[in-house]
Order: structure tokens, then sequence, then C-alpha cells
């Protein structure tokens, strides 16, 4: 009546009629935090013995019983049959353990063999090593009793066989599903790629696990009735196919056409169509039906979630909504939100809790790599399960109906503005007073650009710039634009709590400001010592449509560009693709200083501009009158940047350089040449370690002299009692302290005249940068 089954060392069960039968041991793997889950799932598919594991469930059961799991589990990851447990305390007892077993009775005659290999010991620390032996021990048993060898296929395989070494010893089983068994096929949009990183379907059976949506739609069932899942943020939609496969009783392992088993020697194939044509009958049956409700403001989502739905052999479509609605249950996937895209996730966060304000009487269940979607629902989590998303740890929370936590709010004006703290409305009062002090100072002093917030407040420590569109793209009024870097805070304060507050901030700043949230853009600064000035760059994306200029009032500027004025000048600035904008607005008398510098330069009026960044400076030196300009940065987006610049302010011809080059090696090269300058700007970086300086890293308290003494060689010399060249530096390391003892007996005279070049926006921060003149005695 049943398979022998004495190979697989099981013991003997008792049926529910009294007949002895054999029951098989198996283990279902599935991801870390999905264990109760599948121990639920797989108790309501009749299996028994039932173990939550880490990262897998035990369970007995007959062949039957494993194919049903393999054929109905959402999720299960794969199905293993236990054939055995050996020693593995070396690679010899392993060899001879897997040899010992019976392999001519588990693998079907012809059929091509590969070995999963996972775990390590002391004696065995390496995978593919414990994969080989294993190979070998299977090969040479099956050479000796079936007389010949089987065909080893790593790529596509009819039998997989698992070899999981804990400790001393390993457990050996059949993978029976094949391909994992979250590759349902409809999620694998067939000729292109999904426009949005879908969420992987077994994720999305257990956010419907977790919110009880398998219990909704039997009862919806029973009772004649829709259920209606909202999802929010649903990608490319396979959250609503898995809710739906699940209220029309579709089998996900429907759409199949490969599995493991079909290599394995008692492999039952009536038993199995059996299955498949109960689970064909149910899916076709059509007695029920679903509501899916969806949000999804990323392009694309529509389009792939309909073409996922077709895949998965369902005619439906979601209703896409804008506006709060009622459901049975609400889901809600935060987890593509990066942990640093503030702005982003604080807007998808605010969205979240409006869209769900009517579901109170239902449950909200959430994936998210934070605690702060608890505060923006107003709920507390009453079931939270740790699971891993790619590489980042997050988790599955589950908000219970009927619970709501009020927020507080803070008046602006006639508005009311929800917020997490209550202790923001003090933000609130001091941007609203220091803001309408700048804007009066601003118009006084003909300046668009500038500081409003500079971390006045020490648990808002961030910083707020204002930048107004320049008159010569601005078609109307012009546009405003916020520019706000964070400081992320020291690691003994509370994160969530943090990160409270900067939402507060995100929320208040806009309104405050009367500036359009769209055009708010925020950055982090990390209070850590290193890293490159370059570094940003490589972060970049490289797609074409992001680099595609386009025009802006005649003016063509690259993709996300705008366009500012300052000193009558004209700037471009990006607030999208790098840390900083194109311009350092606390070197605005700094650069004005230059200018007026120039205009009193005599001779050959030669301007050399280090460490350029987007060469701002050189404009201004250019606009006072310097007649040859060298412009030199290591890195080429920055001197494209600077030559636009140079360019649109009308800055053009060969008198005008611009050198990629490592400035330390530039400046040491230079010294060996004719090339003097009468006015030299160096605003050094305060640490670079990128892998394109030759030296390796700079510093600049540890390199400041050596640089300056280099700086100062190419400077031009005073003829006949007149002044030699000057170089003005610059940087912004707040505990930096030049060594005029080590510069004056090198001949280098150094002056500070910081205060001279503190804007009145920066008052509040002295250290903000340091300024000094450098002379050669």
């Amino acid at each position: 009546m049943w398979p022998a089954l004495a190979r697989y060392n099981n013991p003997i069960y008792v049926s529910l009629t009294g007949e002895r039968c054999p029951d098989m041991e198996f283990f279902a793997t599935c991801p870390k935090g999905f264990e109760r889950f599948l121990g639920d799932e797989l108790s309501t598919l009749g299996c028994g013995q039932i173990r939550p594991l880490k990262g897998q469930v035990s369970f007995t059961g007959e062949t039957t019983d494993a194919y049903r799991v393999c054929l109905w589990s959402r999720l299960a990851s794969r199905v293993v049959l236990v054939v055995g447990r050996v020693d593995a305390s070396s690679s010899d007892a392993l060899y001879e353990g897997l040899r010992s077993l019976e392999w001519e009775q588990l693998i079907a005659p012809g059929a091509t063999l590969a070995i999963d290999a996972h775990g390590t010991n002391n004696a065995l620390r390496n995978t593919q090593f414990i994969a080989l032996r294993a190979k070998d021990a299977i090969v040479d048993s099956l050479l000796a009793r079936r007389g010949a060898r089987p065909v080893v296929d790593v790529r596509n395989a009819d039998l997989t066989v698992m070899v999981r070494v804990s400790r001393e010893r390993a457990t050996v089983g059949i993978d029976l599903s094949g391909e994992p068994l979250f590759r349902r096929g409809y999620e694998q949009l067939p000729g292109r790629r999904a426009p949005i990183a879908p969420l992987r379907p077994d994720y999305a059976a257990a956010l419907l696990a977790a919110g009880d949506w398998f219990s909704v739609c039997k009862k919806s069932h029973e009772q004649e009735s829709t259920p209606t899942m909202l999802a929010l943020y649903s990608g490319a939609g396979t959250v609503l196919v898995e809710a739906a496969a699940a209220a029309l009783d579709r089998a996900p392992g429907l759409s199949r056409h490969r599995w493991g088993f079909t290599g394995w020697a008692d492999h039952d194939a009536v038993a199995w169509n059996d299955l498949m044509e109960e689970a064909q009958k149910r899916a076709v049956r059509g007695t029920a039906s679903v509501n899916l409700l969806a949000y999804e403001p990323r392009a694309g989502a529509d389009a792939a979630t309909r073409q996922m739905l077709h895949a998965a052999g369902m005619d439906l479509a979601p209703r896409w909504v804008k506006t709060p609605v009622q459901a049975d249950l609400g889901i809600c996937d935060l987890s593509w939100l990066g942990i640093d895209e503030l702005a982003v996730q604080a807007d998808a966060l605010a969205q979240t809790a409006y869209l769900l304000s009517l579901l109170n009487d239902s449950p909200v269940v959430a994936l998210s790599r934070d605690q702060m979607v608890d505060a923006s629902l107003c709920r507390d989590a009453v079931q939270t399960t740790e699971v891993m998303v790619g590489r980042d740890d997050a988790s599955i929370r589950v908000f219970a109906p009927g619970q709501t936590i009020e927020r507080p709010v803070v008046k602006l004006g006639d508005a009311k503005v929800p917020v997490y703290v209550a202790a923001s409305d003090q933000f609130a009062s001091r941007l609203s007073k220091v803001s309408k002090q700048r804007v009066k100072w601003a118009r006084r002093e003909d300046v668009t650009c500038y500081r409003v917030y500079d971390a006045d407040l020490p648990d808002y420590a961030v910083t707020v710039d204002l930048y107004e569109e320049s008159l010569e793209t601005a078609r109307n009024k012009p546009r405003t634009w916020l520019q706000m870097y964070e400081y992320a805070p020291p690691k003994g304060v509370d994160e969530v709590l943090a990160r409270k507050r900067l939402f507060d901030v995100l929320a208040l700043v806009p309104r405050v400001l009367d500036v359009d949230p769209k055009n708010v853009f925020l950055r982090t600064r990390l209070r850590a010592r290193g890293g490159s000035q370059y570094a940003d760059e490589a972060s970049q994306p490289n797609d074409r449509k992001t680099r595609k200029p386009h025009m802006v009032a005649g003016a063509e500027l690259p993709q996300g560009a705008h366009l500012i004025d300052e000193g009558g000048l004209t700037f471009e600035v990006n607030f999208q693709t790098r840390l900083d904008c194109g311009i350092f607005l606390d070197h605005r008398d700094t650069r004005a200083m230059l200018r007026e510098m120039a205009k009193q330069t005599q001779g050959s009026k030669r301007f050399l501009n280090l460490f350029a960044y987007t060469g701002t400076a050189t404009c201004y030196a250019a606009d006072g009158g310097m007649r040859h300009t060298t412009t030199v940065d290591l890195s080429k987006p920055s001197l494209d940047w600077a030559r636009r610049n140079m360019a649109r302010n009308g800055f053009t011809g060969k008198e005008h350089e611009f050198v990629q080059a490592d400035v330390i090696q530039w400046v040491n090269e230079q010294r060996h040449t004719a090339n003097r300058w009468d006015l030299v700007f160096c605003d050094v970086p305060t640490f670079s370690n990128s892998q394109r300086m030759r030296k390796g890293s700079f510093d600049v308290q540890r390199d400041h002299v050596e640089l300056l003494i280099n700086v100062s060689r190419l400077l031009t010399r005073g003829k006949d009692g007149a002044t030699g060249g000057t170089c003005v530096f610059s940087c912004n390391l707040r505990t930096f302290k030049p060594d005029v003892a080590a510069l004056a007996k090198a001949g280098v005279a150094i002056e500070d005249i910081t205060a001279k070049t503190i804007p009145e926006d920066f008052k509040r921060n002295q250290r903000v940068h340091h300024c000094y003149v450098v002379k050669r005695i």
C-alpha cells in the first residue's frame, strides 16, 4: 500500500482508522521570522508533528502530504524529504555515512543530480568541499550498486540532494520542490524587467498571514460575501496577486512546470496528478470573489500589476485609490524605502496614515525597516515579527483594530499640522521668528540664497538653506528651493526620537517658509571623520536619462539642475544628484572678497583655483578682471560643472583653463615649472582618501604645512617694492589650527581673516569655516 520506507529511518505511526502506516519526515524551509506563520499553514494542510525551528519547520506525513505542501504552501521556500542523518565529524566520516545510504532506491535511473550543501563545522569549513565529498559518495555508491554513474547537472538537475551540517552531524534530504516555491512564475514579467522591484511572493503571503487574511477569505466564502483588501505601496503587485489567489482558492504552485520530485525513485505520479486535478477544479470553480484596492504613486505600477494578475491566471484589476477607504485588511509595504531616504519616507508615512484613517475597525499590517510607522498610524504594534529584507533588518508589524493614539499638533495660523513630538512647536516658533529676520536682511542686502536656520535648537540639529530661482529662468514668480542638512545624531541619542523630530521638521519647514514640499531636499551629514569629497559621485546613477540635458527658459541644464543668482553672477545648482548642491553659501563673502582682490591685482592678472569644485570662485575672479584663470579639481563632473558656470557668465576661451588632476601632486609638479599666479584660492577638503589620489589620502591638519609651502612657491614674486602674489586658504575643519611656526620657518606668512568672511546668516556658527591670507615672505 505504501512505498518501502525502511530506508528513510522514520518511525511508524498509527492512522485515525487504527491502521499502522509509515510516515516520512520532512522539513520546509522559510525566511527568518516566517516559522510561526509557516507552522500554522502546515497545520491547515494536514501535516503532523509540526515543529518550528530556525529558518525551517519540520513535519511528518505521507508522500501526498508533501506534494500538497509543495502545491499549496504560500510561505515555504523548499520542501525537503529527510532520508537520513550521518556522522560529519570529518570529511571521511561524511563520505562513508552518505555512501551507506541506499541511493539506488532514492534516485531514479537516468536522473541528473546536484548537491546543495549548507552549514560548516571545525572539520568541514567549506560548503563547496562538503558538496564535492557528498557528490563523490553518492556517485561511488550508485556506481558500485547500479553499475552506472549519474550525470551531475548543477543548473537543471532532476533531483537535488541537500546536505545540512550542524556540529558533528549532517542531515541528508531530497529537495522535492526544485526551484524555490516563492518563484510562482507570474512575477517574472516576460520580455522586460518590472518597473518597480516586486515584493517577493512569500513575503507578500507573510503579510497576509500576519493580518489573518486567509481566515477573512474563508469566513467571507461561508457568508457568501466579498473580502476587501487595501494595499498601500503595492509595488509591482505581488501582494495583490497573493491576496486574490487566496480569496479565489488558487494554489500558488498551479503555474509551475518543473518540480524537484521528478527524479525521486519513489515519486507517485498518480497521487501528484490527483492533487493537480483537484487544484485546477478549485481554481475554475469561480464561486468566490475579491475586492482589491491599491495605492502606488510610482510609475509603472498599474501595468505591472495587471500583467502579473493576468500571468497568475486571474482576470482581475485593482481599484486605485487616492482617498481613505474601508477594507477588511490594510497592508502597507514600506520595505522599499531606504533608511537614508528621509524626505521620501516622511511623505510615504504621512500618506499611509491618511489613506488608512478609515480602517479603525480593521487590522493593519506593515513591512517596515524601523518603528516610525507606529507613530505615523498612531497605533502600537500588538505583534512584531523580525525578518530580513535583502541584507537589512526589518519587521512585520501588526496593528489591531480599534486602537488609536492622538498625535500632537502645531498651529500655524489657521492650519493644524500633526507632529510626532509635542516640543516641535518650539522649532516652528524659532524657525518662523528667524525666517522673518532673514527675509528683511536678504532684501536689504540683495541676497537671494541664504541660510534660514542653523541648528538653533540642539534637539533639532538641521540647517535650512533657501535658494531663489535666477531671474534668467524665472517665468513669473521665481521658484524657491530649500536644501536641508541633518547632522546625524550621536550614538547615545534615541534613534526613533531623533527620526520623529526630523519628520516634524520636514512637515513644518515648507509650511512655515511657504515653499512647495516638492522643492524641499534633505541630505544627511555624518559626524564621522573620513571619506572623500568625491565619494558621492560614485553613488550617482549612470542611467543616461538622469544625465540628459533639458531646456529651461532657453538655458540648457543637466537633469535636476536649476539656476540661481549671487553677486550679479548666475550659477547652476542641483539638489538631487550630490551631497552638496554646487555652491557653498558660507563662502559668499569670501567670493566677493576675491573679486575685489582681483580688481586690485596688478601685472599678469593670473588666477588659480585649487580644489575648485564647481568653479564659483573662478567666476568671481574672472568678473573681477583676472585675464587668465586655471581651475583644478580631481573630479571631472565638477570641472564640467565649472565650465558651464564660466560659460554662462560669459567667460570662455583658451585663457580659461580647466585641469583634472590630483591637486596635491599637480601643485608639487608646478613648482618645477615657470608657471606662477597672482591670486590663488585654495578651499581644501577636511579629509580625502579617494583612490585616484596618488598619495593615498589627504588630511588638512596633518598636510596643510606641506601644501601651503608648495602653493606659496606658485605665487608671483614682488619686484621693485611691489606686493607679490596672494593665496586665500580655507578649510572647514572646526578644530583646525595652522602651524604658524613651521610655515614661518619655510618663509610663509599666514594671517587669519576668518571673522571677515563669515556672512551674516552664518554668524551663529563662527567655525563654519576658517579662512587665511597666505603670502611668501
